[in-house]
């Protein structure tokens, strides 16, 4: 039996197969709970968590906020001008001072030994929103949309193209390792995860029966892919000479019509979003001025064909974070 109470949800690497798994089940039984608008709140009814928020987010807030609500609890939205962690206030101090406030922390931010520390000195679970290294709620959203696409998890082909280097290449890598799935990285090398975490990932692949693959080939990554996953490739506030060197090197690898047709037929497209396709948003807009595309890392072909599972994935991340704290609490 499965005990996850008092736990926090840092990273994948701290919980077992069985652990991961026991949390998408979860997911889905709540998931259908809310579909058939059988109610839940009377499972943490009266309780209260935090929710910090240094870098904002329209899926990762909306999910936990309904998640809560759903669950019976009281939100408290922080967002990055609404806190003085680490500025005024030390991130050891916040820590204690919310503890004893709240019954769980959530926090979206910069490093991941913020969200350790919150977890270290709270003394109540903390669950990571993202973090540069982690995005592990984004997995289990991710394993409950491929289980059901595609009916399966053990075995599942998944290529990830773009920069492999941070959170979504991170955590993809870590949870295709712990439940045996068989992930390709597929970008310039450049832009491969570190050795250290890929090591990592490889001697628990060897007990789950995973793979790892890391390639610059497009041909070679995306062949029999079940998955095809990207993201953006530039993170908001970077200067422009970063956009430029991070699309004159992945420009390759952006997830188009060819790449998905070397795929599987079954081929699922995921992404986490926001996503540039098009030009409807002001950051769109800005890199077709400034750099003559009107897509970067997918195209609107992909993104909004019948292989496209990404609206479903969204959705999924409100089912799965409210199994997190279900379970936590």
């Amino acid at each position: 039996m499965v005990n996850l109470k008092g736990r926090s949800f840092l990273k994948l690497l701290d919980f077992t197969p069985e652990e991961i798994l026991y949390l998408v089940d979860l997911a889905s039984q709540l998931k259908d709970n809310k579909k058939k608008g059988i109610p839940t709140t009377s499972m943490h009814a009266g309780k209260n968590v935090a929710l910090i928020f240094e870098k904002t987010s329209t899926r990762t807030r909306c999910s936990f906020e309904v998640a809560a609500h759903d669950l019976g609890m009281g939100t408290t939205y922080l967002d990055p001008k609404a806190s003085q962690i680490g500025k005024k206030e030390s991130i050891v101090d916040t820590a204690k001072v919310l503890g004893s406030m709240f019954e769980g922390i959530e926090y979206r931010g910069f490093e991941q030994t913020i969200v350790e520390d919150l977890a270290k000195y709270s003394g109540v679970p903390v669950w990571n929103g993202l973090t540069n290294e982690f995005h592990p709620t984004q997995m289990l959203a991710d394993v409950l949309t491929i289980r059901e696409k595609l009916g399966r998890i053990k075995g599942i082909n998944l290529t990830y193209m773009g920069d492999a280097r941070y959170n979504m290449g991170n955590s993809l890598m870590v949870v295709c390792a712990k439940l045996g799935m068989n992930f390709t990285a597929c970008t310039d090398k450049r832009y491969f995860p570190e050795k250290e975490l890929v090591d990592t990932c490889l001697k628990i692949a060897e007990q789950t029966g995973a793979s790892i693959r890391l390639t610059e080939s497009v041909e070679e990554g995306t062949k029999d892919a079940d998955v095809i996953y990207t993201d953006v490739w530039v993170s908001m506030g970077e200067p422009d000479e970063v956009w430029k060197e991070r699309i004159d090197a992945l420009l390759p690898y952006q997830v188009n019509a060819q790449a998905m047709a070397n795929a599987k037929k079954e081929c699922i497209f995921m992404h986490c979003l926001p996503a540039f396709h098009d030009l409807n948003t002001e950051v769109g807009r800005e890199v077709y001025e400034k750099f003559g595309l009107s897509e970067l890392e997918v195209t609107d072909e992909v993104f909004n064909g019948p292989q496209s599972v990404v609206f479903d994935e969204a959705e999924n991340r409100m089912h799965t974070i409210k199994a997190v704290m279900a379970a936590t609490l």
